[in-house]
């Protein structure tokens, strides 16, 4: 359904580690795009594949219109996690690199007697979730 999503920022490096760290607490290492150019505007996780044609990947990076990056009301990315100790962890790290809580991990029933999640706002404002389904503590 979806081939890839971006999400703007203000600051490149600094949102780079946020998600190394966030993501990297969900198993997800970052794409390799070995393109200099891009590399200074933008940096992804996921699976990433330049003459493949295959991209499933998260990417964040300047504006392409050069203006100031901001987040939008409502739009959320959730990435999928193994266990609830993934959801946990990604919470954690997104904290320690100066993100946000959105709401701590734990059970949502409302969406599943099984739907473990957790929220968080990046550097920049945009709104992240990290979902188990399942009962795998």
């Amino acid at each position: 359904m979806l081939t890839y999503v971006y999400y703007g920022t203000n600051d490149l490096e600094r949102a780079t580690r946020f998600y190394d760290a966030a993501l990297g607490a969900l198993g997800m290492q970052r794409c390799v795009t070995n393109d200099p150019a891009w590399d200074r505007i933008s940096a992804g996780w996921g699976t990433y594949e330049q003459d493949g044609l295959r991209e499933l990947a998260f990417w964040i990076g300047k504006p392409f219109d050069g203006g100031t990056a901001s987040n939008g009301n409502g739009s959320m990315v959730a990435f999928r996690a193994r266990t609830w100790a993934e959801v946990d962890a990604f919470h954690s790290a997104a904290l320690a690199q100066g993100g946000s809580s959105e709401g701590a991990p734990g059970l949502r029933p409302q969406y599943g007697a099984d739907f473990y999640a957790a929220y968080v706002r990046d550097l920049d404002g945009n709104k992240l979730a990290a979902v188990c389904r399942g009962f795998t503590q």
